[in-house]
C-alpha cells in the first residue's frame, strides 16, 4: 500500500479531482434542468446574467494587461516555467470563478420558482447551485497543481525546478484573487449601497423593489462578488496551501522523501470523497436549513478524517527525518485532525458571532433602538469581540502543530483544512443565489410567501457567507505562517547558512511596522473606492426619481443599465491601486541594498498579524450588521420602517464593504506578500 501510494499518489488524486470535476457537471445538469419559471422570472434573470457576464469579460480584459506584463517580467527575471505556472494559476482562478458564477445566475430564478413549490426544494436547488463552485474550486485546484507539477517534472527531470516552478502558479491564482475580490466586492457594494440609501431610507422602498433603478446592478453585484470573487478567493487559498505544503516538505525533509511531497495530494484527493458525501447529505436530509448545511459539514468532515486515517499509516511506516525531527504516521494524523478541527471551530465561532439566534447580532439589534450610532457602536465592538477565539485557536493549532511535526506539520493542518473547501465554499455561494432568488420574485410579482421563504434562506445564507469567510481568513493565518517558514529555509538554501531574524535587530522592526501598515492602507483604498461608487450611484438614483416621476407610481421604467455602467467603470477603474499596493511594497523593501531581505522578513510578519486581525473583524462586524437588520425586518424593534430600521439599514451599509469587499480581500492580499517574496529570492541571488 505505501509502495502504491508512493508511486501513483498523485495519479489517484488527480482521478479523485476528476471525480469531484463530474460531480460538478452532474449538479450543473441537475439545476439546469429545475423549472425556470415564468417569461417574467426569465427577463429579469436575464438581465442580472447580462450584466455579470459583461463585467467579467471588462475585468478579464484589464487584469489582462497586468497579468501579461507579470508573464514576461517572471519569465525573464526568474525563468519561463514559472511563468508558466502563473499564467495557469491566473486562467484556473478566473474559471473557477466565472464558470461557478454563471451557474449561480442560473440557480436564482431556479430557486425562486422552487420557493413556491416548498422551502426544501428552494434549499436544494439553491445548495446545488453553490456545490458547483465549491466542487469546481477543489477539483480545478487539484488538477491544475498537480498536473503541472508533474509536467514540469518530467520535461526538466528534477524536482526542485517542478517544486519552484509552482511557485509561480501561486503568485498568479492569489492575484487574480485580489482583483477578483477587490473588483466584484466594489461592484456588489457600491450597488448594494446606492440601493439601500434613497430606496430604503429615503423612498421607503423594500429589498428589490422594481422601482429602484440601482437593484439590478446590486442582483449582478451579489454574483461578481460574492460567487465569482469568493471562488477565486478560496480556489488561491486551496491552491496556495498545497503548493506550501508540498514546498515546506521538501525543504525540511528533500526530494528523497517522496511520500512527504505526494501526502497533500493524497488529503485533497481523499475530501473529495467527504465533499461529496456531504453534498448528497443536505440534498436529501429533511432537517431545518441551518441543520442541513452544517450537517453537510461535519458529514464531510469525518468521513475524510476516517479515510485518512488507514491513508497515512500506510504512507508512513517508518518516522521521517524533518531537519533533525523523527515525525511518523501519528503525528502527522494529529496534524490533519487540528486542521478539521479548526474548521469546525471557525464554523461555530463565526456562526455565534454573525446569527441572529446568538447574543451578539440580538445585542446590536436592540442598539438600533437608541440610534444610528450606538448601532456602530455595537458592531465594530461585535467586530473586535469576534477576533479573540479564532486569534487563539489559531496560536494553539500552530503550537501544537510544530510540535507534532514541525513546519510541515502546520503545513498538513492547513491543507487539511482547505481540503473541506469543496463543502464550505457550496455554503458560501448559497448565500447570494438565495439573496437573488429573493429580488426576483419580488421584481415579478411572485405570491410574498415565496418572498418569506427566500428570506429565511438568505438568512441563513448571510451566517453563512460570515462563517466561509471567517474560515478563508483563518485559514490564510495559518497559511501565511507556512509561506513565512518556506521564505526563511528558502533563505538559508540560497546563503547556504542558517538565517535569523531577531527583534532587537531594527531592520526586522521597521519591517514589522511597515508590513503592519499594509493591510491598513489596503483596506483604505477598497473602502474609499466602494464610498466613492456608491455616491455615484445615489446621485444617479436621485435624479432618475426626480426627472421621472413615473417611476415611483410605476408608469414608468427605470433606466437599470445606466447604475450597472456606473459600478462597472468604478469597480475596475478603483480595483487597481490597491491591488497593486502587496506588490508595490514587496519589492520596494526587496531592492532595498544590504538590507531588504531583513526588511521584507518583518513586512511579512506585521502584514500576517494585522491583516488577521482587520480581516476577522471586518467579516465579523459587516455580516453580525446585515442580520441585525434582517433580525428588526422580521418585526423586532418595531419591525420595517420604524427608527431601528432605518437604524439597521446604515449599519448594514456600513457594514457591506466590511465584510464584502475590504475584509475578505486581505486574505488574499497576506499570501500576494508572501509569494512574491518567495519568487524574489531566487532573483536576488542570482
Amino acid at each position: 500500500m505505501q509502495r502504491f501510494l508512493t508511486d501513483y499518489g498523485i495519479a489517484t488524486s488527480l482521478t479523485l479531482g476528476a471525480v469531484g470535476l463530474a460531480g460538478a457537471i452532474h449538479l450543473i445538469r441537475m439545476v439546469n434542468s429545475s423549472d425556470a419559471g415564468n417569461d417574467r422570472m426569465t427577463e429579469i434573470a436575464g438581465a442580472v446574467q447580462a450584466g455579470a457576464k459583461a463585467y467579467l469579460h471588462r475585468q478579464l480584459v484589464t487584469v489582462s494587461i497586468i497579468a501579461t506584463i507579470l508573464f514576461f517580467a517572471i519569465g525573464f527575471l526568474r525563468d519561463w516555467p514559472t511563468a508558466a505556472g502563473f499564467v495557469l494559476g491566473a486562467v484556473c482562478s478566473l474559471a473557477a470563478g466565472y464558470i461557478g458564477m454563471m451557474i449561480a445566475v442560473r440557480a436564482n430564478v431556479r430557486t425562486a420558482q422552487a420557493a413556491s413549490v416548498s422551502p426544501h426544494s428552494a434549499l436544494r436547488v439553491a445548495f446545488n447551485g453553490g456545490a458547483v463552485t465549491g466542487l469546481l474550486v477543489v477539483a480545478l485546484g487539484l488538477l491544475s497543481v498537480g498536473f503541472f507539477f508533474r509536467a514540469v517534472e518530467e520535461y526538466s527531470g528534477d524536482t526542485r525546478v517542478a517544486i519552484n516552478s509552482l511557485v509561480g502558479l501561486a503568485l498568479g491564482s492569489s492575484l487574480i484573487s485580489v482583483f477578483a475580490r477587490l473588483g466584484g466586492g466594489i461592484y456588489t457594494k457600491a450597488a448594494d449601497v446606492g440601493a439601500d440609501l434613497v430606496g430604503k431610507i429615503e423612498q421607503n422602498l423594500q429589498e428589490d423593489d422594481p422601482r429602484n433603478p440601482a437593484t439590478i446592478a446590486d442582483n449582478v453585484g451579489d454574483n461578481v462578488g460574492d460567487c465569482a470573487g469568493m471562488a477565486a478567493d478560496v480556489f488561491e487559498t486551496y491552491a496556495v496551501s498545497l503548493i506550501g505544503a508540498v514546498l515546506v516538505g521538501f525543504l525540511t525533509a528533500g526530494a528523497d522523501a517522496r511520500e512527504v511531497l505526494i501526502y497533500p495530494f493524497v488529503i485533497c484527493g481523499v475530501s473529495i470523497i467527504g465533499a461529496l458525501l456531504g453534498i448528497g447529505f443536505v440534498n436529501f436530509t429533511r432537517l431545518s436549513p441551518t441543520r442541513a448545511l452544517v450537517g453537510g459539514v461535519v458529514i464531510s468532515g469525518v468521513v475524510s478524517a476516517a479515510l485518512l486515517k488507514p491513508v497515512t499509516s500506510s504512507m508512513f511506516p517508518q518516522a521521517i527525518d524533518f531537519s533533525g525531527k523523527l515525525v511518523g504516521a501519528s503525528e502527522l494524523f494529529n496534524c490533519v485532525l487540528i486542521g478539521i478541527a479548526m474548521t469546525f471551530a471557525a464554523v461555530v465561532i463565526t456562526n455565534y458571532f454573525t446569527s441572529t439566534a446568538h447574543r451578539p447580532v440580538r445585542r446590536i439589534a436592540e442598539a438600533c433602538n437608541t440610534g444610528h450610532a450606538t448601532n456602530i457602536i455595537a458592531g465594530i465592538s461585535t467586530g473586535h469581540h469576534a477576533t479573540v477565539l479564532p486569534v487563539l485557536c489559531i496560536a494553539g493549532s500552530i503550537w501544537m502543530c510544530y510540535s507534532e511535526a514541525g513546519l510541515y506539520g502546520i503545513a498538513i493542518a492547513v491543507v487539511s483544512m482547505l481540503s473541506l473547501s469543496g463543502i464550505i465554499i457550496s455554503l458560501d455561494a448559497f448565500g447570494p443565489i438565495t439573496d437573488n432568488a429573493g429580488g426576483i420574485a419580488v421584481m415579478s410579482g411572485l405570491d410574498p410567501s415565496v418572498r418569506k421563504i427566500t428570506d429565511e434562506l438568505d438568512a441563513v445564507g448571510n451566517t453563512m457567507k460570515a462563517v466561509t469567510k471567517g474560515y478563508a481568513i483563518a485559514s490564510a493565518g495559518l497559511a501565511a505562517m507556512v509561506l513565512f517558514g518556506s521564505y526563511v529555509e528558502e533563505l538559508k538554501a540560497h546563503l547556504h547558512q542558517n538565517f535569523v531574524f531577531d527583534l532587537m535587530d531594527p531592520r526586522v522592526m521597521i519591517g514589522l511596522f511597515i508590513g503592519g501598515l499594509l493591510p491598513y492602507s489596503f483596506t483604505a483604498y477598497a473602502m474609499d473606492a466602494v464610498g466613492s461608487a456608491a455616491g455615484a450611484v445615489v446621485r444617479e438614483v436621485r435624479r432618475q426619481i426626480e426627472a421621472f416621476p413615473g417611476i415611483l407610481t410605476g408608469q414608468e421604467t427605470p433606466d437599470y443599465r445606466q447604475c450597472v455602467d456606473i459600478v462597472t467603470k468604478a469597480a475596475l477603474r478603483q480595483m487597481i491601486m490597491p491591488a497593486l499596493l502587496p506588490l508595490i511594497f514587496v519589492v520596494g523593501v526587496a531592492l532595498i541594498p544590504e538590507h531588504g531581505l531583513y526588511l521584507l522578513g518583518g513586512v511579512l510578519v506585521g502584514t500576517i498579524v494585522t491583516g488577521l486581525f482587520i480581516g476577522i473583524a471586518m467579516t465579523s462586524s459587516g455580516g453580525a450588521w446585515d442580520n441585525a437588520k434582517k433580525f428588526v425586518e422580521d418585526g423586532n424593534h418595531g419591525g420595517k420602517g420604524s427608527p431601528a430600521h432605518a437604524a439597521s439599514v446604515t449599519g448594514d451599509t456600513v457594514g457591506d464593504p466590511y465584510k464584502d469587499t475590504a475584509g475578505p480581500a486581505v486574505n488574499p492580499m497576506i499570501k500576494v506578500v508572501n509569494i512574491l517574496a518567495i519568487l524574489l529570492i531566487p532573483i536576488l541571488f542570482r
